[in-house]
C-alpha cells in the first residue's frame, strides 16, 4: 500500500479544520466556490492568489520614471499575460479567477510599455540622456 506523503497529509488536516469551522460561517453565496473544483482547498486558487505581487510590482513600479522601466520585462508580463488569459478559459475547469489576474498583469505590463513609448517617443534622445556610469 502506497504510504501519503506528509504534506498530502497535512493538506487534508487543514481542508478537514477548514470545512469544520470555515465552511458553516460562510455566507451561503460563498459557501458552492468553497467546494469549487477551482476553490481554496485547490492549487487552483492559490497560484492567482500569490500570482497578485505581480500587479502589486506593476502597479509599484508606476512611481518608478519610464526610462528606467524595462521593455523586455513589460513585454513579458502583457505577453504572458495575454496568453494565460485566454488559456484559463480553456481548461477544466474554467479558472475565472486566475484568468482575472493574468488580465490584469496584462494591463500592467501594457501600461508601462505605453509610458516606455510615451517617454521614447517625447525624449528622442532617450539613449543618450541619464546613462549611469559603472565606477570601477
Amino acid at each position: 500500500m502506497h504510504k501519503p506523503h506528509p504534506l498530502s497529509t497535512i493538506y487534508r488536516l487543514l481542508c478537514n479544520v477548514g470545512d469544520r469551522v470555515v465552511y458553516p460561517i460562510l455566507p451561503a453565496f460563498a459557501k458552492p466556490a468553497w467546494n469549487h473544483n477551482a476553490g481554496p482547498k485547490t492549487v487552483f486558487f492559490w497560484a492567482p492568489t500569490i500570482k497578485w505581487a505581480l500587479v502589486g510590482a506593476g502597479l509599484a513600479d508606476l512611481g518608478r520614471p519610464a526610462q528606467k522601466l524595462s521593455p523586455a520585462q513589460n513585454v513579458a508580463l502583457f505577453a504572458t499575460g495575454s496568453i494565460w488569459t485566454r488559456y484559463c478559459f480553456m481548461i477544466h475547469p474554467v479558472n475565472v479567477y486566475l484568468a482575472s489576474v493574468n488580465f490584469f498583469v496584462m494591463l500592467t505590463g501594457l501600461a508601462q510599455l505605453c509610458r516606455i513609448a510615451h517617454y521614447r517617443y517625447t525624449h528622442p534622445n532617450w539613449e543618450h540622456e541619464h546613462h549611469e556610469h559603472p565606477t570601477h
